[in-house]
């Protein structure tokens, strides 16, 4: 059975997926759902450009992203819990894994190959390899 899931969620297409694909999903009522997102930190503060305006302040980067979480809770014909965090995605992802003792993390993969992946790197493939509990991968629609 399990207790606890942990849901990763991005800013991406694949997010929808995700949570129809946790719907799917038959839970007991004692299961703990943790919806969250990784703020992914800047490597140096040398990096930003200081002649130009930044994107988003990180404010209203957080909220957008809280009230983006808010609504796929609604979604869910259970309850859940929300968590916020900055740093590496795929090390957060697990280490919030380990806090929760999560039993199941579900969380997307974009499909990347080629260089993409090379550069970017793959947070589905390394949670997989480094997490203490089952992952479910959900992948994009071809």
């Amino acid at each position: 059975m399990l207790k606890t899931i942990l849901v990763a969620l991005d800013s991406s297409e694949i997010a929808d997926r995700v949570i129809k694909a946790l719907n799917h999903l038959v839970l007991s009522s004692n299961t703990k759902v943790i919806l969250c997102h990784v703020f992914p930190t800047a490597d140096s503060e040398i990096e930003l450009p200081a002649d130009r305006p930044h994107p988003e302040s990180p404010n209203v980067c957080y909220l957008h992203i809280e009230k983006n979480l808010q609504s796929y809770q609604k979604q869910l014909s259970f309850p859940s819990e929300i968590e916020l965090v900055n740093g590496d995605p795929a090390v957060e992802i697990v280490r919030l894994a380990n806090i929760h003792k999560a039993d199941l993390v579900v969380i997307g993969s974009r499909g990347l190959t080629g260089m993409k992946r090379i550069v970017q790197g793959s947070v589905s493939t390394q949670v997989m390899e480094e997490a203490n509990c089952s992952v479910l991968v959900v992948k994009t629609a071809k």
